[in-house]
């Protein structure tokens, strides 16, 4: 009886207590804490340079939530230029903010500056193009399976039973870039068991659309059968797109990419400039980094000991899909 009555009167006050705060709302008590491990802390993102949809995508995810948490975020653009983004690196980790976000123009030049940022005490998230040295976190495509992805295309289109000639070309990207190291090897792990394929030409177009044009060009002329053309990015290669609209081979050679999903690249496949484009989605990147951001802000874990791989949805995209949610417009992430 005893025990009832202690669990009745329990009950009730349970009751009372909870409708109170039906009543008058209760605090989270988890929120305090996540506002105040964010609030007032520094990110400064160092790009290859900010005239690049991805680059722009990004900044304007990460600028968006650090207004919204209150803390500092920044980008210091070296244009391009390689000595300069080790020099803004350089300086970034003298001044030591809590997180380094770096795009790394390949996988070797940067490695030294992301072990000295570490040491320094600092958070480094890298996206979408890795260095040798790992960090806290990468954020961007597994380029194997996109490498992958691209000859599997590039092989079903030119096949010989599928009435294809057998031969393509490859436009490689920067030699000693992330995404054509591991590119590359996803994209010779599927030739190697096509020997029907024959690859006419393997050159690099160095991320230049330029380039990629005249190479392209090149090729066309000295293989006037050629099927396909595999790129590694868009921004390079619409030149190999220009090269076979000006040959005159729209629809009759194709050309497969990939990019971050911007609306202007993926209007290349509503005019057929692309035949297929795959899309890493540089917005959910951008969702991405903002995540590993509060997350490691939060948890705040030893420097130098969390390694996560946060590799991206790719989506294949046609003249059949181009209209869906995979595309996306800068004016509408600002």
């Amino acid at each position: 009886m005893k025990k009832f009555v202690a669990a009745t009167v329990a009950a009730v006050m349970t009751f009372h207590f909870v409708s109170a705060w039906a009543l008058t709302g209760y605090d989270d008590p988890q929120r305090a804490a996540y506002y105040n491990a964010i609030k007032g802390k520094r990110v400064v993102f160092v790009p290859l340079g900010m005239g690049l949809d991805l680059t722009q995508a990004w900044s304007a995810v990460m600028k968006k939530q650090a207004d919204a948490l209150g803390y500092k975020f920044e980008v210091r653009d070296p244009n391009w230029s390689t000595e300069a983004g080790a020099q803004a690196l350089t300086q970034v980790i003298t001044e030591k903010p809590d997180i380094i976000v770096v795009q790394n123009p390949d996988i070797q030049v940067y490695a030294r500056l992301l072990q000295k940022a570490q040491a320094a005490g600092i958070y480094v998230l890298q996206i979408n193009l890795k260095s040798t040295t790992q960090t806290e976190a990468f954020v961007g495509p597994d380029w194997v399976a996109l490498g992958q992805k691209l000859a599997t295309l590039a092989v079903d289109k030119c096949n010989p039973k599928n009435g294809g000639s057998g031969k393509i070309a490859i436009n490689q990207l920067t030699l000693t870039a992330a995404s054509n190291v591991y590119q590359m090897k996803g994209v010779q792990d599927v030739l190697s068991k096509h020997p029907e394929i024959k690859v006419v030409s393997e050159q690099s177009a160095d991320t230049d659309a330029s380039k990629a044009r005249a190479v392209t060009a090149t090729v066309l002329q000295q293989n006037p059968d050629v099927c396909a053309v595999i790129g590694g990015w868009d921004g390079q290669d619409i030149g190999a797109a220009a090269a076979v609209k000006e040959a005159g081979k729209v629809g009759k050679v194709s050309v497969f990419t990939s990019g971050g999903g911007d609306q202007a690249m993926c209007d290349k496949v509503k005019d057929g400039s692309f035949t297929s484009y795959i899309s890493y989605n540089a917005a959910g990147q951008g969702r991405d980094l903002n995540d590993m951001i509060r997350t490691v802000l939060q948890a705040k874990p030893e420097v130098g000991k969390t390694k996560i791989q946060l590799f991206s949805d790719m989506t294949v995209i046609n003249k059949d899909n181009v209209n869906g949610p995979a595309c996306y417009a800068l004016k509408d992430i600002r």
